[in-house]
């Protein structure tokens, strides 16, 4: 992997778990709602963008049917993943979510063409026994609702890394990602948000969410898509979940469970595993 991809790549997924973090670290203390920190999030993300958008003039090209995918995409995404983290703790959130990521978008893959070896799909075995095990029932397993909320979260934010493999500017086509949802953010769900309860912290979090961990995050993130093949991209996605298992324990004294770490170690072994198995792939089909 060229330097800056690997550069890219590994900033993405620092900000990928800190949004986890941000957002359990709000709604756990209750400081705001799901919904009024989604709008938040979009709002703030919008408005860091927006001078990159007007700056490329990116602002008065017509759109198109497909620059609404990622919006919808993102949307989704956003709402689903706030909603989740009412139930859920940061790392195993974010297990599941990068779980589905990776299943989203290694199943387009394959669809389309992708032939993964036998050490892909052995790095995938031990990933998903990973998951399997961390569902298996017993006291330490998720919420039902969260978990259903999160992997919804996972299948939209797969499509969202899909679909920017295709945008030629990264920064013009998040920024405009961005704004296009402003309207959703403010028409779709006044009715479940309530600004007037959120606390100052609360808000602080999820502008931090918006600007840092989201906006900027996902320019990065659409910047570092031009190196990474499919599979790759979702691959290395799932080292997210324990970053954001760390933070949740340094910044919510969340504890790393025993089912949490052994799940954890799976899917990071899988991942390794796939990562050379794909490297191995490429390095045959050039030759």
């Amino acid at each position: 992997m060229p330097y800056r991809t690997l550069t890219l790549t590994l900033l993405t997924l620092v900000a990928f778990a800190a949004n986890s973090v941000l957002c359990r670290m709000a709604l756990k203390q209750e400081l705001i709602d799901p919904i009024t920190f989604t709008q938040i999030r979009f709002l703030s993300g919008a408005l860091v963008l927006l001078p990159f958008l007007v700056q490329r003039r990116a602002f008065a090209l017509p759109l198109k049917t497909h620059d609404w995918q990622p919006v919808a995409a993102l949307s989704v995404y956003a709402i689903t993943f706030s909603l989740a983290y009412v139930e859920l703790d940061a790392g195993t959130g974010a297990l599941i979510l990068f779980a589905m990521v990776q299943t989203s978008m290694i199943g387009v893959s394959i669809f389309t063409g992708a032939r993964p070896g036998i050490l892909v799909w052995l790095g995938l075995a031990f990933a998903f026994a990973g998951l399997a095990y961390l569902f298996a029932p017993g006291l330490s397993a998720p919420n039902p609702t969260g978990a259903i909320f999160m992997a919804i979260a996972g299948i939209a934010w797969g499509a969202y890394s899909l679909l920017g493999k295709r945008e030629a500017d990264p920064i013009a086509s998040t920024a405009r990602n961005f704004v296009l949802t402003i309207p959703l953010a403010l028409l779709l769900f006044p009715a479940g948000s309530s600004w007037s309860s959120a606390a100052p912290a609360g808000i602080a979090l999820a502008t931090a969410s918006g600007v840092l961990a989201s906006g900027l995050g996902y320019v990065i993130w659409y910047s570092a898509l031009k190196g990474l093949t499919n599979m790759t991209a979702s691959i290395v996605q799932l080292a997210v979940p324990l970053v954001a298992a760390l933070g949740g324990v340094i910044f919510l004294s969340e504890t790393i469970t025993l089912r949490l770490l052994i799940a954890t170690a799976l899917i990071l072994g899988g991942i390794l595993i796939s990562i050379r198995g794909e490297s191995l792939r490429a390095i045959s089909s050039q030759n």
